[in-house]
């Protein structure tokens, strides 16, 4: 497939984010994006210890987050809105209300059928990052990862006004599909689906995968790859979303539309 201009664009910007300036000036612009974005730095070193911009978004706890350790129990993975979440109608699912999309097409040709079929008329929860959000993602409970997917793509933005005008942007824009299976066997999927601007996903038990570089799909598989919950599993370098896909009848949920949520907090129960 051929570059799309979103992503020589997110290039640029990245270039730009990983460069490290004078510490003057280099302050200036870390100090600038936190009031600019509203950033909450309370549990965080302060702007002016990150050499580059791609440091501050990828920033890291001083003291990590405590969270419920029940097995029963699934937490958020990271900071964000929740745009959307629901039952899986078949095979469809919610963009944003009144715009859905196959969530087969969204897994891509290299997941197989019947993982697939798993998750028919399951749920999912639509995870939005903004760019003042932590950026940081982490396993939502103890879990297993089988396979991992880079899908190469196209870098539009997934916020809100997009979302609701740019029919099937999940399926577009490029993503990172691991498929996992909880502690009692039950399948799902995060997806992690990149974004305008940088465009840089890290997955930490993958280095492999390079997103917004390698244009060709590739396929990772795991035989004894276990995360523990609230196990940080990479980052976003800009915000985006995770899109969670499970089962039928493995969670119940606790979170409504347009709810901000916190990484660490409880979002629902293992059924």
């Amino acid at each position: 497939m051929k570059q799309h201009f979103t992503s020589a664009l997110s290039q640029a910007f990245g270039r730009f984010a990983s460069k490290t300036h004078t510490p003057k000036f280099q302050n200036f612009i870390n100090n600038t994006y936190v009031r600019m974005m509203g950033l909450d730095m309370s549990e965080f070193k302060s702007a002016e210890s990150y050499t580059s911009l791609n440091e501050l978004f990828t920033r890291h706890f001083v003291t990590m987050r405590t969270f419920s350790e029940e097995a029963n129990t699934v937490i958020s993975p990271c900071d964000s809105l929740i745009t959307e979440w629901g039952t899986i109608q078949d095979t469809r699912a919610l963009q944003i209300k009144g715009m859905s999309y196959d969530v087969n097409a969204f897994l891509g040709e290299h997941i197989d059928d019947g993982s697939k079929e798993a998750i028919r008329n399951g749920s999912f929860v639509n995870f939005y990052l903004s760019p003042r959000d932590y950026h940081r993602y982490h396993a939502p409970m103890d879990m297993q990862v089988i396979k991992a997917v880079h899908i190469p793509g196209k870098l539009y933005p997934v916020n809100i006004p997009t979302l609701k005008n740019k029919v099937d942007l999940f399926i577009e824009n490029e993503r990172v599909v691991l498929e996992c299976l909880s502690v009692r066997g039950k399948r799902f999927f995060l997806v992690l689906v990149g974004a305008l601007n940088v465009g840089k996903m890290e997955v930490a038990f993958e280095p492999k995968i390079q997103t917004n570089t390698i244009l060709v799909p590739s396929i990772y598989a795991y035989k004894n790859l276990h995360l523990k919950k609230g196990d940080d599993f990479g980052c976003f370098k800009m915000g985006s979303t995770i899109i969670m896909l499970c089962e039928k009848e493995m969670c119940e949920w606790n979170v409504m539309t347009g709810e901000n949520v916190r990484f660490g907090q409880t979002i629902a129960g293992i059924v």
